[in-house]
């Protein structure tokens, strides 16, 4: 195993990711719980990630010192190269010239540079630098505004980088920490989802054992992926509950529905649509209805599994993204997962069970094929569980719900029609809360405004906008302003994420 040690940065599971892309496991861990964590594991090697304070702050996350001492290789990067230095004894200042995006490196050999060519272009982002060496250590990077860009101690596998190499935009990041993991830290690449399949299972069945399980089962990739697991590891002690609270896209409460009615397991669809919209009415703030959306799926379940009689766990197919969004240690709640930072404080469930809390979207994707789902379900359209109440800003009516819900499925068709629903990895409509002034034939009109958006990404962590051909969103245009009533314009988003997320709200 690898150990992540998180010191609050946005995106520092990439570096999780970049690891298990070596086939190599690795875990992410709060940098207040590290150190016990390591003696606990002992893991192979350590990579301390970025984060967005000053090392030499009075609440800046600090590390004990000994974590230093037990012969373990560490890779810091960014805030972690900072770290290292100052718990080590040197100084970190705030830099005269700051570096953000793109910028060249000077390298002097080094393990860790091994293969990597000099003036490669790296990503920088920070504000203060390492200012002098820890004893011990010697300089093996540099740029035009860093002096130290990277530094290491060969006796003590002590290595630090100033910039990202989990990040694209760095030429050779993954080589880079392929010289780490592999080469430092002597890690066998055979970490497989075959492996994890396995481990999960079992992991399941111990915990569970005679007990029985209520499956929170949206339709999507996440939850079918756990119903598959969690029904492999203890068959019928498995309930499937679906909730249709009546934010689902069009006609697909019936496709999931169908979908799983003939699998075997043991499946519920519960009717809570004019339960959820009395709830939500009225209700415009975002965090607000994914908190009331949260709190309100649990207690359907809690109400469902009395029925069933001594259900003792409640499953969900909670994903690393959601539960990083959501805050883990120190990192700034993004939004709140219905999942995760939407549940209430109060469950009636001996315990929550997240098979899937670890992995990225197209880990579950892998997983699932894995596990031998078929395709249609495995490569499903990513569905937020709030579903298409944070795609409908302002307040909520059914009336709006189904405004969207017929534009949103034109814009699907459309989309697939031209053949780019595999190559784009989400697509939605999104019905603004604006009025704007129309005309249609000799009539005014002042009706929404729909967004579409679409987007390609690998881990739902980062996104770029797809760039869609402009006849195929003419068409999709033209289709929604003729088809659906009180919709008279249509604009396209081309925020990638970051700075936008992916959803709206």
């Amino acid at each position: 195993m690898i150990l992540v040690v998180d010191f609050g940065g946005q995106y520092n599971q990439l570096i999780a990711r970049r690891v298990r892309d070596l086939n190599v496991y690795c875990e992410v861990v709060p940098y207040n719980k590290a150190l016990a964590k390591v003696k606990e594991v002992k893991p192979k090697g350590i990579i301390f990630t970025g984060g967005p304070n000053s090392v030499y702050g009075d609440k800046s996350p600090k590390i004990e010192k000994e974590i230093f001492e037990l012969g373990i290789p560490i890779l810091g990067l960014c805030y972690g190269m900072q770290l290292m230095a100052y718990t080590l004894g040197a100084q970190v200042k705030e830099a005269k010239e700051r570096e953000f995006g793109k910028t060249q490196l000077k390298i002097k050999k080094s393990k860790i540079f091994k293969g990597i060519k000099d003036d490669s272009t790296v990503w920088m982002s920070h504000v203060d630098r390492v200012d002098s060496l820890p004893q011990g250590f010697e300089k093996i990077a540099s740029t035009q505004n860093c002096p130290i860009a990277a530094m290491e101690n060969k006796d003590l596998n002590l290595y630090a980088l100033q910039f990202h190499p989990e990040v694209n935009h760095t030429e050779y990041g993954k080589d880079i920490l392929k010289n780490f993991v592999i080469d430092i830290c002597a890690e066998n690449p055979n970490w497989t989802m075959k492996n994890y399949a396995q481990r999960a299972v079992e992991e399941v069945r111990a915990k569970v054992g005679d007990g029985k399980v209520l499956l929170a089962l949206s339709g999507g990739v996440d939850s079918s992926v756990v119903a598959k697991l969690i029904s492999r590891a203890i068959g019928p002690n498995l309930t499937c509950i679906f909730v249709d609270h009546g934010l689902m896209r069009k006609n697909e409460g019936d496709e999931v529905e169908a979908a799983f009615k003939d699998s075997g397991m043991h499946f519920i669809r519960i009717d809570a649509e004019e339960r959820f919209l009395k709830r939500l009415a009225g209700i415009t703030d975002p965090e607000t209805k994914r908190k009331i959306i949260g709190e309100e799926f649990i207690r359907v379940f809690e109400e469902e599994g009395k029925k069933i009689k001594a259900v003792d766990y409640l499953a969900q197919g909670t994903i690393y993204p959601d539960i990083i969004e959501s805050g883990l240690g120190d990192s700034a709640v993004i939004k709140s997962h219905h999942n995760v930072g939407g549940l209430p404080d109060t469950v009636d469930f001996k315990e929550i069970i997240e098979p899937l809390r670890m992995l990225f979207k197209d880990e579950v994707r892998e997983l699932g094929k894995e596990l031998g789902l078929p395709d249609y379900l495995v490569n499903r359209q990513p569905f937020p569980g709030p579903g298409l109440a944070i795609r409908v800003m302002g307040d909520i009516t059914k009336e709006k719900l189904d405004l969207l819900r017929d534009a949103d499925y034109i814009f699907r068709e459309e989309l697939e029609k031209a053949g780019l629903n595999k190559e784009i990895s989400q697509y939605f409509a999104v019905l603004t809360n604006n009025r704007t002034v129309g005309v249609m034939g000799d009539f005014r009109t002042y009706d929404y405004t729909l967004a579409l958006r679409a987007v390609k990404t690998t881990d739902f962590m980062t996104a770029d906008w797809a760039r869609i051909p402009y006849e195929v969103l003419d068409k999709a245009s033209n289709r929604i302003v003729n088809e659906v009533g009180h919709i008279n314009r249509i604009v396209y988003d081309i925020t990638s994420k970051p700075p936008a997320t992916i959803e709206w709200e």
